[in-house]
């Protein structure tokens, strides 16, 4: 840990997203501790995918147990092995139909869309860019002539885009994307720009798409998942190992006030995690995060819609404490508490490089703070790793602010010098403290 080496842009935003308790986005591979069942379910998911294959999953736990956490984990793992990453979070303007709010959704994920070049997204305009610059390169690697060159490469963009026109939409996805090729050959950004306003979902109308691309179809709200769907097809024909796509804040589904509105988010996603589950789509993956109540409430929750809980519900035999790692529902476990002091070791140890100070925190001074977090009352089942790691780096903060201070005399409390003391018994070492 002391050869740790971060970017100061990484490192900022780390600390800013603890301190804050939201959770971060860079950089999370430097503070990513346990998981390992749940890291190593969906790195298979991941080869299965590459394979072809889909899946949808729904990553279950309360309120900062670590649900985006792991989606950034799978975000950064899945676009350093060459596949496209979208996401979005679910809210009260962006759900999965209704009003408008399904094309909102849609948008924000395209919006999002990234790449191992464009980790930060923006990547649709780029990938279609380079897939038509390795045509070209690959024509022109094979001594191709520069009078066949443009004839070849329309024949070659045409084969790629004609093994996604016998998928539902399929030919109109298809006519926009030869438009493309046509503003990029004829160097027309216009042409360009309203393919890339038909693939964004932000024409309006069938009159104007039909006037500026000949295309009878738009992208709405009801269809959206079937153009993410040919998305994710046409991006495994690119040489891309697949597509994958997060949501999160699931429970914003759940706050639906209105029934019918809430049912009919529920049957769209029935309708999603259907296709996903029975093959009917190439090379994708969907993970929707979600809390324990949007899931289970027999009232509003997932279960409230049948269809939903008899796909859902786990196996009458597996009792407390089992779960099927490859069942829809991934259940987080806590962190241990081993795993809870490596963590805090390497927020610990990211501070104080982030800020060029010396190690000022001791190993001792680690479990005694780990202890009194676990002597809180109902700790065992409130306590979560956004809480422990906003108040620590807290700690951290002030500290650096007021050197004449030390984690003691931060917390002042009698259960953290009992502890401490306890720790330097069990090691034979005699360390003493100032109040």
């Amino acid at each position: 840990m002391e050869e740790l080496k971060i970017p100061k842009r990484i490192s900022t935003a780390l600390l800013n997203s603890l301190t804050s308790g939201v959770t971060p986005r860079l950089g999370i591979e430097h503070i990513a501790v346990g998981r390992k069942r749940e890291i190593s379910t969906l790195l298979g998911d991941l080869e299965n995918i590459s394979q072809g294959g889909s899946v949808f999953r729904f990553i279950v736990g309360r309120y900062g147990s670590g649900k985006s956490f792991l989606l950034q984990i799978i975000r950064t793992y899945a676009i350093e092995r060459g596949y496209i990453v979208a996401d979005a979070d679910l809210s009260p303007e962006r759900k999965l139909i209704g009003s408008n709010s399904g094309i909102a959704t849609y948008r924000e994920l395209l919006r999002s869309m990234s790449s191992k070049v464009r980790p930060d997204g923006g990547a649709l305009a780029a990938l279609l860019d380079k897939w038509i610059d390795n045509i070209r390169i690959d024509l022109i690697t094979n001594n191709v002539s520069e009078a066949e060159i443009q004839v070849k490469m329309e024949q070659r963009i045409l084969v790629d885009i004609s093994k996604i026109e016998e998928l539902v939409h399929g030919y109109d996805f298809s006519k926009v994307m030869q438009a493309y090729w046509r503003g990029f050959h004829l160097g027309n950004d216009e042409l360009k720009n309203a393919a890339m306003k038909w693939l964004r979902g932000e024409y309006t109308t069938k009159s104007d798409a039909m006037n500026e691309l000949g295309v009878r179809e738009i992208i709405m709200d009801d269809t959206w998942f079937d153009y993410m769907k040919l998305i994710a097809a046409f991006i495994s024909t690119l040489g891309y190992k697949g597509f994958v796509m997060l949501l999160d804040e699931g429970v914003n589904l759940y706050k639906i006030s209105n029934t019918i509105s809430r049912n009919n988010n529920y049957e769209k996603l029935l309708n999603m995690f259907n296709d996903a589950m029975q093959g009917k789509v190439k090379s994708m993956g969907v993970y929707l995060c979600g809390t324990p109540q949007f899931v289970e409430d027999m009232r509003r929750g997932l279960f409230s819609y049948e269809a939903l809980r008899t796909r859902l519900a786990g196996s009458r035999f597996l009792k407390d404490g089992m779960q099927d790692m490859q069942g829809p529902l991934m259940y987080l476990e806590k962190l241990t508490h081993e795993e809870l002091y490596v963590l805090l070791q390497r927020v610990s140890n990211l501070h104080r490089v982030h800020y060029g100070y010396d190690k000022t925190v001791t190993d001792a001074e680690l479990l005694a703070f780990m202890q009194i977090v676990a002597n809180r009352l109902g700790a065992d089942e409130l306590l979560t790793p956004r809480e422990v790691l906003r108040d620590f780096t807290s700690i951290l903060n002030y500290l650096h602010q007021n050197p004449d201070k030390n984690f003691v005399s931060m917390l002042g409390d009698d259960i953290l010098k009992q502890a401490i003391k306890q720790v330097d018994d069990d090691n034979d070492e005699a360390v003493e403290y100032t109040l």
